[in-house]
Parts: structure tokens; C-alpha cells; sequence
């Protein structure tokens, strides 16, 4: 077997060992691997992300529903305009970007390098937010309604995001269900898994009919992150959350950096 594939699978198993622990930033990781350790282009990189993201979340947050830890009316009003937002996205706006954007002197700014710098950008916001996260929502304030309306936004932005950078948008769902939603953190991060879960495969969906889907590649990857989640699950009984996230936060930094480096250099 190709030496770049076994490190993919892998990265595969790590991806889901990251989603089992913190239930976000699967897709931080699943398409770096794809791009550069596979050699994927990053459209169909963003693609297949979406749909191994998606499984393996589901798989989690099946798991998570068993345990209790999943708020369904919040992942209902969270998920249905971030449905929409990045089917269409998927489906109009990423084939609708240009093969070339602009360029200035020697650096042409393609599709591919927008969506990678773009994808390394967001990583650096989710960088920032879990190095600086506070205390969670562990402690629930009563008397604090559901922000419905602020959820339903939240989750239209982020399928917009979802839709263009490939990514599951864990690291900006569950800031959004702690604080919007006051859910305390362990079921913010059982909902985020079942909203990453419906709302990556419905992206991929919109991908079926503009990629042609290597089925075997994908599946024995996606099996092996299916896997780690497990792992992840089993090891997140024995780690504090908010010690995961921090030290999480500072690997995104730098791999963000890196991608950041690697496609303007």
C-alpha cells in the first residue's frame, strides 16, 4: 500500500479520536490529510470531508443520544437553515467560483489557494476561541430563555462556512450552543455531533452531482475514523474538556500557520 495512504488512514483514526473527545475539529484535520498527505485538490478534498465528517458524526451522536447528552428542539432550530445554507453553497456557490481570482505580481490567487487560505483563516478564529475559552455552560442559568432566533442565524453563518471550507463547523456550533442555547457543555458537544452529522452528508450531497467519489477510498477512511471516535469517547471519560479544547486550540494555531505558509510561499 502507497506509504501516503497509510498515513492518511492514519490521520483518519486521529480525526475521529479528536471528534470523540471534544466533538468538534474533525474536518480541521480531515482535509489537510487529504490535501497534503493524499494528494487531493482541495475541492474534492472539502468534499470527502463532509461526508467522512458526517458519518462518523453521526455515529457519535447516536451513541450521545442513547447517554441523554443530545438537546434535539435545539439541534432541530439550529440545523434546518444551516441545511439549506450549505447545500446551496455546495451545490451554486463553490462551482461558481472562478478558476482564478485575481493575482498581484507573481502570486495568482486560483480557487484552490482561495478555499485553502480561507479554510486556514477560519482555523485561526477557532484557534483563538478555544485557547480563550471560559468556563462552560456546566453550571445552567435558569432564568436565561433560549435565544432561538440568534441559534437559527448562528446556524445559517456557519453553513454558509460549512459549505465552503469543507468543514463539520464544530468549533463554531458549540460556542453558539453554550452561550445561545445555555446548554451545558457535555450536551453542546453530543448536539454538535448529531448537527455536524446531518449537515456535512446534506453538503456532500449537493457534491455527488459536480465529483466523481473514489467509494472504496472514502469508505475504508471513513470506517477508520469510525473507530477513533469510539477511542475518543472512551478516552474523554478520563480528561478535563476544558484542558482538550486548550490544548486542541493550540494545534489548529499552528497547523493554520503552516497551511498559511505553505500556500503563499
Amino acid at each position: 500500500m502507497d506509504l501516503s495512504l497509510i498515513l492518511g488512514y492514519i490521520g483518519a483514526l486521529i480525526v475521529g479520536i479528536v471528534l470523540g473527545l471534544i466533538g468538534a475539529g474533525g474536518s480541521i484535520l480531515t482535509v489537510p490529510i487529504f490535501v497534503y498527505i493524499v494528494g487531493l485538490n482541495p475541492i474534492v478534498a472539502t468534499a470527502y470531508s463532509l461526508f467522512v465528517v458526517g458519518v462518523t458524526s453521526l455515529i457519535g451522536a447516536i451513541r450521545n443520544l442513547k447517554n441523554k447528552l443530545v438537546d434535539v428542539k435545539t439541534a432541530i432550530i439550529f440545523a434546518i437553515p444551516a441545511f439549506v445554507a450549505v447545500y446551496a453553497t455546495r451545490l451554486y456557490l463553490v462551482p461558481a467560483l472562478p478558476d482564478i481570482f485575481f493575482s498581484v505580481g507573481k502570486l495568482v490567487v486560483t480557487k484552490d489557494l482561495f478555499i485553502m487560505v480561507f479554510f486556514a483563516l477560519i482555523m485561526l478564529l477557532a484557534s483563538f476561541s478555544m485557547i480563550r475559552s471560559k468556563k462552560s455552560g456546566d453550571s445552567q442559568v435558569e432564568k436565561i430563555k433560549y435565544n432561538f432566533p440568534m441559534i437559527a442565524i448562528e446556524g445559517l453563518i456557519v453553513g454558509i462556512l460549512t459549505g465552503i471550507v469543507g468543514a463539520g463547523g464544530g468549533f463554531l456550533i458549540i460556542p453558539a450552543l453554550v452561550l445561545l442555547a445555555k446548554l451545558p457543555m457535555k450536551k453542546a458537544i453530543g448536539t454538535s455531533l448529531l448537527i455536524i452529522a446531518v449537515k456535512s452528508l446534506i453538503g456532500f450531497l449537493g457534491d455527488i452531482q459536480n465529483i466523481n467519489i473514489d467509494w472504496s477510498f472514502i469508505l475504508i477512511f471513513t470506517g477508520v475514523s469510525i473507530i477513533g471516535i469510539f477511542i475518543g469517547m472512551y478516552l474523554s471519560k478520563f480528561f478535563s474538556n476544558k484542558k482538550l479544547k486548550k490544548g486542541f486550540g493550540w494545534f489548529v494555531l499552528v497547523m493554520a500557520i503552516y497551511i498559511i505558509y505553505k500556500e503563499l510561499s
